[in-house]
């Protein structure tokens, strides 16, 4: 699952400028949050709102129906694991950047679990942060590359055997597991096509029918599933 290189997009979003994207803010230190706007704003972003704990950052999501919602997890009162997944249940249309000074693997998967379309860290840069709430507000999946190598080490020690993987093999097509293997290995659309010989429109196709039979969100569960399942 190397997602750290290339964005994982599923294609049903078309690209965006950067101006036009609607961007809340979610962080419980304020003197953090400000800093972080100021950054984002100097970048043309339109920040919409600012929170500083999940229910405030729930409240303005209904309100303001930002397009990418940047969040901490370590907060007061609501995590930011539990308000990503509540956002993701509400506001499916409104993507979650996940970004924290937390390295816990557990607490990647969980949060990528919960819907996040990214996980970068603290100390990432301000261009790496854009590309995270671009490529989610295209429907794509990043997560920061210091994290992503253990992510997949933990994910293959926590495998859930074989009943998972025969759940999957009996839900898709052969083409569809070869395409949720690529899928997990950070192969993008472009190199599966190319590999398999098929459209990109077809690879798209096939990606939609994968995330509806296993009932998940976006291409970054679709490779965690994959590789807990013990399919990579």
């Amino acid at each position: 699952m190397d997602v750290s290189q290339t964005p994982l997009s599923d294609g049903a979003h078309a690209a965006r400028e950067l101006d036009e994207l609607r961007v809340l803010l979610v962080d419980d230190h304020d003197l953090f949050r400000t800093g972080l706007l100021n950054l984002l704003v100097e970048q043309g972003v339109q920040v919409v709102g600012e929170a500083a704990d999940g229910q405030s950052a729930l409240r303005l999501v209904r309100d303001l129906v930002p397009d990418v919602v940047v969040m901490d997890l370590n907060m007061p009162g609501m995590t930011g694991v539990e308000a990503t997944r509540e956002i993701s249940l509400t506001s499916p249309l409104t993507r979650v950047v996940v970004l924290t000074i937390s390295v816990d693997n557990t607490d990647v998967v969980e949060a990528v679990m919960a819907g996040a379309c990214g996980y970068l860290l603290k100390d990432s840069s301000i261009q790496e942060l854009i590309a995270g709430i671009s490529a989610a507000a295209a429907g794509e999946s990043l997560i920061s590359p210091q994290i992503a190598a253990q992510v997949l080490q933990v994910l293959r020690s926590q495998n859930a055997g074989s009943g998972a993987a025969d759940a999957i093999r009996a839900e898709l097509s052969d083409r569809e597991l070869e395409i949720l293997k690529l899928i997990a290995n950070g192969t993008d659309n472009a190199q599966i096509a190319r590999e398999l010989f098929i459209s990109p429109k077809t690879v798209k196709n096939h990606i939609s029918n994968i995330l509806m039979k296993l009932q998940i969100e976006n291409r970054i569960q679709a490779a965690v599933y994959a590789v807990r399942s013990g399919i990579v």
